[in-house]
């Protein structure tokens, strides 16, 4: 082992330093960013329906904040981490691709756009972010790993199913980040706390790039939590859950799913398992009741807890709490596996 192999944290610098950047960045920015909401009229109002749970009117938009931090954190540290080639056309295309989405989700917050039309633009936006790649990276699923008894895996090419496949998992894992930011400080916080998980498996499975832009994602999350936190004082809105569901699943296909191919399959499931698990409780109670999979409603699993008398800060911890848990469990099976 080499002396700087065997230093506390190596490896792990520049992810910190982008880190702070980011974190810094959209903590100092949100204040601006809800004027800017307030002055535009892109404010949630809790009389529109029953779902919400704030009292008084708050702004959204908060997603703007929390790109700016993941950009500047990006330009700031990458350049000395990567002076040859600091962004190459996979990341190039994941930044101006959720760069729209958050233009997208700042116009629904205003203009409230229909299901059918968030579907067919995530769609759209996982289909395109496909399309730049080198030979440093590309946001693609093309195999599966299947693991067997002995330790081995088998590598399952997917062919002309890749660019389906991997735009239905981006928009799940999107549409599921979106549906779960019903109460203050949740989304930020879970989306904190998948990105630091991503941030760990890929730093310790050589792909350094993906930790540092993990990293970036989980200081620009935990810096507008700051001011999301109960009682909130701004919103991420949907461009911001759009953001953090979009950025998190394109890191997961170019980074986690193939540091560790042998358990490939559950990654998703256990870095996203609180919004797939939320969507799945949801989807189930809407069928068995004979409402629409897509008509909003109380039945998330934030709103099942609040309606068993915790607060919303009791609440946010539980789910915190199953989400460093799952995680957690991740973390074991990768080191493990190698």
């Amino acid at each position: 082992m080499n002396a700087e192999a065997s230093r506390p944290l190596a490896g792990f610098r520049y992810p910190l330093l982008a880190f702070a950047v980011a974190l810094a960045v959209t903590w100092l920015l949100t204040p601006w960013v809800r004027k800017l909401a307030f002055a535009k009229g892109a404010v949630d109002d809790p009389k529109r329906d029953d779902r919400r749970i704030h009292k008084e009117p708050l702004p959204r938009w908060g997603g703007i904040a929390i790109y700016a931090g993941l950009v500047v954190a990006l330009l700031a540290v990458l350049p000395f981490a990567y002076p040859n080639k600091p962004f190459p056309p996979y990341l190039i295309g994941l930044l101006l691709v959720s760069g729209l989405l958050v233009v997208i989700g700042a116009l629904d917050d205003l203009f409230q756009y229909s299901a059918k039309i968030q579907a067919l633009l995530l769609l759209l936006a996982g289909i395109v972010v496909q399309f730049a790649f080198d030979n440093v990276g590309r946001i693609q699923i093309n195999t599966f790993g299947v693991p067997f008894s002995d330790g081995a895996y088998l590598d399952v090419r997917v062919l002309w199913l890749a660019v389906p496949i991997t735009a239905i998992y981006i928009f799940v894992i999107t549409k599921t980040m979106d549906t779960i930011d019903g109460v203050d400080g949740l989304a930020a916080g879970i989306a904190t706390i998948s990105a630091s998980t991503l941030c760990v498996i890929a730093g310790y499975g050589e792909q350094p790039r993906v930790a540092l832009i993990a990293a970036a994602i989980a200081g620009a999350a935990m810096g507008f939590l700051r001011h999301n936190y109960n009682p909130a004082k701004i919103i991420m809105g949907t461009g911001g859950a759009y953001l953090l569901g979009f950025t998190l699943a394109c890191l997961s296909i170019v980074g986690a799913m193939k540091t560790a191919a042998a358990v490939a399959l559950v990654i998703p499931i256990l870095v996203f398992g609180v919004p797939i698990l939320d969507a799945i409780f949801v989807v189930t109670r809407r069928l068995l009741s004979g409402s629409p999979i897509t008509q909003a409603d109380k039945r998330h699993v934030h709103h099942t807890l609040l309606q068993q008398g915790l607060s919303q800060r009791q609440t946010v911890w539980v789910m915190y709490a199953i989400a460093a848990a799952l995680c957690g469990m991740l973390l074991l099976v990768v080191l493990r596996s190698g």
